[in-house]
């Protein structure tokens, strides 16, 4: 994976040339020397949303009500409290 990095000056001069270095990987787009945004690819960017799924986007999408899932139920030993 290679990292660019491109002033906003040069994106907005040569865009093409920021899409296709976003193909091997990020681009780091930089206002007055500082980074401000990154440029992805859309597979990039599906690969780092696809980690942070949560369990009620899971169980959201189509064909989800044919999971099974069928927990252990947990026992717990209750205990007086010792207020001394």
């Amino acid at each position: 994976m290679t990292i660019t990095t491109m002033s906003s000056r040069e994106l907005n001069q040569d865009v093409t040339r920021a899409k296709k270095a976003a193909r091997s990987g990020p681009v780091v787009i930089t206002d007055r020397g500082k980074p401000a945004h990154v440029l992805l690819s859309f597979e990039a960017y599906q690969q780092l949303t696809r980690q942070r799924r949560s369990i009620v986007d899971a169980l959201a999408l189509p064909g989800a009500e044919a999971l099974e899932f069928d927990p252990p139920r947990l026992q717990l030993d209750a205990r007086p409290a010792e207020l001394s």
